[in-house]
């Protein structure tokens, strides 16, 4: 098979012109006739569509990924509000259930811990220039969204998240990288599942497990020294651990910490636009103490501080509910990234006799937000948010777990429950809703509004590190793209033109980087700059150089972002 249509990025298919098939030397490779980039997209849609369920959906879009990256961006560019939950959450989760079933050809960098000698190599082998990577994605795969640990399955997580920076963002997707680390896993079905593709045995800790992120962090950003490295679907105490070891010293960002803590943060921001209070009056319970708990708890303490307060007040502001009810002090469990947030034993000595539960924290906090991260469904039920609702004249309240069978309660009834009063947004799309004459569009919480035009704020920026005030300056400009104090109007944008919000979100992002002194690049035009960086599926011409090596081209717009990416694997027998 000649390269030309064996490597994804430079593959045309059908799109070759004749005198392209010509010089390529793909004489009778393809049927004769050449469509245009339109009428491909056109027919790649239609065949998706046909495909049975979203899984199947899913699978069918991998293959055209497997087979040509311009065509697939394409399609994915054109219908991003209906395929963004086919490629990513939620379909991805059953996609990485089915994994080693599925399997048809690796994407992705695959670490075992069982040969660290291999890591360096690894990545040699991709054969990039230190300066031809802009971002690496890794997961180990411990906490993969709702549903657990999922070993070396978890790699079409980090190759989902890149599809969504490079359709949400323009990230050209030759110069990003999807890594799994492979350090075992505690699921015991995979480990007794005969086609099970990871290391067989439970999930290493300690200081192996230390050691092998030590080297894996100090090998990537020596040999891509200009990339921002994310972390995603790490375990709740590994996944604070790292970024509090290493933030200081990489160029790296978590995305459920930090990223989900700034969207929550953005709907906050446009929620206390209409109840007109600061940041520093706010009480907050967050039900939910895991990862993602805890960020959002970061970041609202943050802004508490920055509205005001001192750390340790704002910190007095957060209260956070787990399984074992309100954390406490001195609690056996209690996990070292919550202790901050643990209450003083004199403060509820008498608030209950043993585990004091959510409806009881809310009857004494008398919370202004209410947030849920805890995957537990109708959590928020009529007796928490009426509790609330009494004390408070516009409740905001955030049920966040996804998918929608986790989540602590419908829009449909905070708004019955609070005769319409309450400011809600959620984790999961949901339909309008009609109450008290008034149709009430709900905003999701969906990181893919904020972490890819951060990322690629970031890259433009060459910011030295992520900073409080970036991931701030990310929010607000989320925040800023929607009227939340019309009636009925969405506290968060939609999804359905997340190109334009992720250019937004990044101009502000590189705004943040000079503020704070960590950008090594400040372009003179800082909206044309992002604009140029911005990795657009197109076919573009061919050159030179990919004519030699038997390549097609490249894509997009020129510049730093067009590189001759090498050649993929062939598809197996």
């Amino acid at each position: 098979m000649p390269s030309a249509l064996l490597d994804p990025l430079t593959d045309r298919g059908t799109a070759f012109t004749a005198e392209e098939r010509d010089r390529l030397g793909l004489w009778g490779r393809l049927p004769d006739a050449v469509l245009t980039l339109d009428q491909q997209a056109a027919r790649a849609y239609e065949q998706m569509r046909q495909e049975p369920t979203d899984l199947a959906k899913f699978l069918n879009l991998e293959q055209l990924h497997d087979r040509n990256e311009v065509l697939y961006y394409r399609l994915l560019h054109d219908h991003l509000a209906e395929l963004l939950p086919i490629v990513y959450d939620p379909t991805v989760g059953e996609a990485i259930k089915r994994y080693s079933h599925e399997y048809r050809r690796p994407r992705g960098v695959f670490l075992s811990i069982e040969r660290p000698q291999d890591l360096r190599r690894s990545f040699e082998a991709l054969r990039l220039h230190r300066d031809e990577v802009d971002l690496v994605v890794v997961s180990d795969a411990e906490e993969i969204l709702g549903i657990g640990d999922w070993g070396v399955q978890g790699v079409q997580i980090s190759v989902g998240k890149l599809a969504v920076y490079t359709a949400a963002a323009g990230l050209h997707p030759g110069r990003c990288v999807p890594v799994v680390m492979d350090v075992g896993t505690d699921n015991e079905n995979l480990l007794n599942d005969p086609l099970y593709l990871g290391v067989r045995h439970s999930r290493v800790r300690g200081k192996r497990y230390d050691a092998f992120i030590a080297d894996y962090l100090e090998t990537v950003s020596e040999l891509y020294p200009n990339a921002l490295l994310h972390f995603e679907d790490f375990g709740p105490g590994n996944a604070r651990r790292i970024l509090e070891t290493y933030g200081d010293r990489y160029r790296m960002f978590n995305d459920d910490m930090q990223g989900t803590g700034a969207i929550t943060l953005a709907a906050v921001v446009s929620a206390l636009k209409i109840t007109g209070q600061p940041f520093r009056d706010q009480r907050v319970v967050i039900f939910g103490a895991g990862t993602a708990g805890v960020g959002n708890a970061d970041q609202l303490r943050d802004a508490m501080v920055r509205d005001g307060l001192d750390p340790e007040e704002a910190t007095r502001r957060v209260w956070l509910v787990d399984r074992q009810g309100l954390l406490v002090e001195g609690m056996r469990d209690l996990r070292d990234y919550q202790a901050p947030y643990a209450r003083p034993v004199s403060e509820v000595r008498d608030w209950a006799d043993g585990k004091i539960d959510l409806l009881t924290t809310v009857r004494h906090v008398r919370p202004t937000m209410l947030i849920g991260t805890s995957t537990s469904p109708g959590a928020f039920d009529k007796a928490v948010v009426t509790a609330m609702a009494e004390h408070v004249d516009r409740p905001i309240i955030f049920p966040l777990s996804n998918p929608t069978e986790k989540i602590e309660a419908m829009p449909a009834d905070l708004l019955a429950w609070t005769d319409g009063r309450v400011l809600t947004a959620t984790g999961i799309p949901v339909d309008p809703v009609e109450y008290g004459g008034v149709r009430h569009v709900i905003g999701q919480a969906n990181n893919a509004l904020l972490y890819p035009g951060l990322g690629l704020g970031t890259i433009v920026a060459g910011a030295a590190r992520l900073t409080a005030g970036m991931l701030l300056a990310a929010a607000e400009a989320v925040a800023g793209q929607v009227d939340a104090r019309a009636p009925g109007a969405p506290l968060l944008p939609p999804v359905g033109n997340l190109r334009a919000s992720s250019a937004t979100v990044a101009v502000a992002v590189v705004r943040a980087a000079v503020a704070d002194k960590v950008a090594t690049r400040q372009p003179a035009d800082l909206v044309q700059a992002v604009q140029d960086a911005m990795w657009q599926p197109v076919y573009g011409p061919l050159s030179e150089k990919n004519e030699r090596n038997g390549k097609s081209g490249k894509s997009g717009k020129s510049g730093k972002n067009e590189r001759n990416q090498k050649g993929a694997p062939p598809d197996e027998a």
